[in-house]
């Protein structure tokens, strides 16, 4: 019971009830917010090291600087400052010590941020400070030119390429280019470097990216130390067509000889990631999808055993997908984060296996550490309606407590409501779940437009947890009932429920997300004749999808913003670089669909673009042109295709941007011109 009340206590406060309401939350004030994380426990389980990032608007940036408090949340304090951001504090073993990255560098300083020392100086900037056991090395990443065996060569590369004007890109393979960058020449490499500053060493030298430029995973650890600082694992992926595989490997290299490198997961061909060694350096554990080219299969914790080399499955018969873990200074638990109904609760499983258990219900927890006494659990967590603080609780669930607050008072102000959930039947009478954001000072005679925003993925998840990109309570605040279903694909409904999406995208969850606005539109304060909808990426394929399909007898959307979504799934199968990803889901590539077997209608039955002729709700399309998840052109296509149909619609292109628009005055200028949008045609 203890553990419930202190649960509905964190919830009610992240929910930042207000006394009173002294304005309308806009995109100015969420760009005021403290961005806080990161969460550190010293080695003497006393204090902890976390990042607090604030948004500078004329800059153009976030400034990010670390900051250090008791592990009651006492005594905070700033340890960092200036005009570069500091983030990524990691203790050393011996507590005395923080690492962390500045102006592209690992540096280490006091606790209280004095004697501050630069560890690398590396012309290709360093990333992702790891402390071995013995506190005499610092594991870091880079981005090198896999034939380069020095960094002057590394140095002599970047000056020619930045000199010339020629700035023509050039590849021999795929994966060429990742999210907003080329990848046709660096590579990403591990590399250690004395703790005390010196020459840096790439111990994962070729022509390979360790970690691999596939799956996003959340805490991704691309290498670990052993206990004992003899040896190095890191993931790599040892295919030759990285784009086409998801394929992930723990190798296993001496530190002090370097060598040839063990290939422990030889025998998957799904993803393997995030490894930890238990503090015995008997196991290793790591995170392991089974299922090859398949990028949303279930996450399993497993667990290595180094003498032996049998490998073990540590959360069979456990249906969600087990995110960041930790290990218990014992060796005897492992606490890991998983989706649950648009939650993120923090669970617990033994070491040999077995049932797993919910440590903290009702929660959406992320960047999980534990203390070195093994009793408590320190987290960042969110909700809709709140963004990170950093919270702590006792391992057996109880003692929920905040430990940060920096975010509170101001929002305070907003009167911003919490979520709320929503069950509803989709198709094939299954059961479907969603949440719903009404306005504040919601007065529920009232009748109120509804905006439909649908979730990226297709395999990802609404969750009951902030966002600074697709931000719920800014919608509600003018004046809007926001709706978030979670159709077919998402996650934290079992596995099946994931699977049910893959050559399916306009079929269960179509109906899963209209019965989902149906449902809506029956609500008393919900004005069915004023329903706006938009999403992103897989979300701004079904606003594509809902544009030629909305014509349901039981409501009609009025308007539409698709930003960076899916158009034309033949020309999109080959532009986009996660190639691994339309051949899963379409069940091949468009030129094989004939006599091969696999099924030839996908391409056809499912591409938006096959629907343009009954294209007729006005729809704004953005995108950022430095997309290479799902290239610009798929907006381009699609706002043609209205102008020429006389559809009325707006294209916003942001050449500085990826697939998310992130500088501090593109969010201002998208989050502006969507609200406008949507004002002109729902008139809040």
């Amino acid at each position: 019971m203890k553990r419930i009340l202190a649960t509905l206590g964190f919830v009610a406060m992240l929910s930042v009830a207000a006394l009173s309401q002294s304005g309308v939350f806009t995109i100015n004030d969420l760009l005021a917010l403290k961005r806080v994380g990161d969460p550190q426990v010293s080695p003497d389980g006393r204090t902890v090291a976390f990042s607090v990032g604030t948004v500078d608007k004329a800059a153009n940036r976030t400034l990010t600087q670390i900051w250090t408090m008791n592990i009651d949340g006492s005594k905070q304090r700033q340890i960092t400052n200036g005009t570069a951001s500091s983030s990524e504090p990691r203790w050393s073993p011996d507590g005395k010590k923080l690492a962390f990255v500045s102006g592209g560098q690992v540096y280490t300083m006091d606790p209280d941020g004095s004697d501050r020392r630069q560890v690398t100086k590396i012309s290709s900037d360093a990333d992702g400070p790891v402390w071995s056991p013995d506190g005499n090395w610092i594991g870091f990443s880079s981005d090198v030119y896999p034939d380069c065996s020095n960094d002057e060569c590394n140095a002599q590369r970047d000056a020619a390429a930045e000199s010339s004007k020629v700035k023509a890109h050039v590849s021999e393979r795929l994966l060429f280019r990742h999210w907003v960058e080329w990848r046709n020449e660096k590579r990403t490499h591990v590399f250690i470097v004395p703790s005390r500053g010196g020459a840096a060493k790439d111990f994962t030298p070729g022509d390979f990216d360790a970690p691999p430029y596939a799956i996003q995973t959340n805490g991704q650890i691309p290498f670990a130390f052993s206990p004992d600082s003899k040896w190095l694992v890191y993931t790599r992926n040892p295919d030759k067509i990285e784009a086409t595989s998801t394929n992930s490997d723990l190798y296993l290299v001496a530190l002090t000889t370097g060598g040839d490198a063990k290939n422990i997961t030889i025998n998957n061909r799904g993803y393997d990631a995030n490894p930890i060694f238990t503090p015995d350096g008997k196991y290793l554990l790591y995170e392991s999808m089974a299922t090859a080219t398949f990028e949303a299969d279930r996450w399993r914790i497993m667990r290595y055993d180094l003498a032996s080399g049998q490998t073990t499955e540590l959360t069979r018969g456990f249906d969600q997908q087990a995110g960041e873990m930790v290990v218990s200074p014992d060796g005897k638990t492992v606490y890991f984060v998983a989706p649950e109904r648009g939650r993120e609760p923090i669970w617990s499983v033994d070491i040999n296996g077995g049932n797993v258990k919910k440590v903290l219900p009702e929660i959406s927890a992320n960047s999980l550490q534990i203390s070195r006494d093994g009793r408590t659990l320190v987290f960042a967590a969110n909700s809709v309606a709140a963004p990170n603080e950093i919270m702590s609780v006792q391992t057996d669930g109880g003692l929920l407590r905040p430990l940060t607050n920096f975010n509170e008072a101001y929002l305070g102000r907003f009167g911003l409501k919490k979520v709320e959930d929503l069950d509803w039947k989709g198709a094939a009478n299954a059961n479907v779940h969603g949440f719903v954001v009404k306005p504040p000072n919601f007065d529920p005679a009232r009748k109120y437009p509804l905006i439909v925003l649908i979730h990226v993925g297709p395999q990802g998840a609404w969750f009951n947890a902030w966002s600074n990109r697709w931000n719920p309570e800014l919608w509600a605040a003018q004046g809007y009932v926001v709706f978030m279903p979670n159709p077919r694909g998402s996650t934290g409904y079992g596995q099946q429920f994931v699977n049910e999406i893959s050559g399916d995208w306009g079929g269960k969850a179509f109906v899963d997300i209209t019965n989902g606005i149906a449902t809506m539109a029956k609500q008393p304060y919900v004005d069915p004749s004023r329903i706006g909808a938009a999403g992103a990426s897989y979300g701004g394929y079904m606003i594509d999808w809902l544009l030629g399909h909305n014509n349901d007898p039981r409501f009609h959307i009025k308007t539409f913003v698709s930003h960076a979504g899916v158009y034309n799934l033949e020309s999109m199968a080959t532009a986009t670089e996660e190639l691994w990803f339309v051949n899963w889901e379409f069940k091949g590539f468009p030129w094989e669909q004939v006599g091969t077997g696999k099924n030839p209608n996908l391409y056809e039955k499912w591409s938006p673009n096959k629907f343009a002729k009954n294209f007729n709700t006005p729809t704004l399309v953005t995108c950022g042109e430095l997309d290479f998840r799902v290239p610009y052109d798929q907006s381009l296509q699609l706002y043609t295709t209205l102008q020429l149909k006389g559809v009325p619609s707006k294209l916003i292109v942001f050449p500085d941007e990826g697939h998310w628009i992130l500088k501090p005055q593109n969010s201002e200028f998208w989050y502006n011109n969507v609200l406008d949008w949507f004002k002109k045609y729902l008139n809040p």
